[in-house]
């Protein structure tokens, strides 16, 4: 998905967009938001909004993306299953999170049936961040606190799949204490030998 030119937007009108968008998919659900009521919603003209994103997906991206930078950067204070648990909450506490809840899931599911949303997903939300996981495993190999024989991008799925599955199937809740029995589970067997 290109990348509009941020030279071109006002900056109030961008943050009125997503905002709407947010309050939109909250009132109602990803599915049922339209261009024209984030439009109307905002303030803007739809003109406005298809000058600068494709779909209201784009935009919903845009607005998480802004949103998840708080948890792009991963602590090292030396415990990787302490700094896991503090990056691991920063991810519960976003699927926990009315506003961010309704359009994360939304913008998952509309993945599915549009390729650049897939590709822009993992592109600028996923990839980054696991790629910061990955490195501060890395780490922990290097000090011992990890097995040094498992890929690290295998350690990052093992322990954020349970996290995705119930956010996406709703099978239970998201919880701290789900993240601590993975960690306790996880490093029982990541622990080296």
């Amino acid at each position: 998905m290109a990348e509009p030119n941020p030279d071109r937007r006002n900056e109030r009108s961008r943050q009125a967009i997503l905002t709407a968008a947010l309050e939109l998919c909250q009132e109602q659900n990803f599915a049922k938001v339209t261009m024209e009521g984030i439009a109307k919603r905002a303030g803007v003209g739809k003109q406005t909004i298809y000058r600068w994103w494709p779909s209201k997906a784009a935009i919903l991206l845009e607005a998480l993306r802004d949103r998840a930078r708080a948890s792009d950067d991963f602590p090292d204070t030396g415990d990787i299953v302490a700094d896991l648990r503090d990056q691991m909450t920063q991810v519960v506490e976003v699927f926990n999170d009315p506003v961010s809840a309704g359009y994360n899931s939304g913008l998952i599911a509309a993945a599915q049936s549009d390729p650049d949303i897939a590709k822009a997903i993992v592109d600028f939300i996923v990839q980054p961040r696991v790629e910061h996981c990955a490195n501060r495993l890395k780490v922990a190999q290097q000090a011992g606190q990890v097995r040094d024989d498992v890929a690290a991008a295998d350690i990052v799925e093992l322990l954020y799949a349970p996290l995705y599955y119930r956010f996406l199937l709703h099978t239970r809740p998201v919880s701290v204490e789900q993240l601590d029995l993975i960690l306790e589970l996880a490093f029982a067997g990541l622990t080296p030998r």
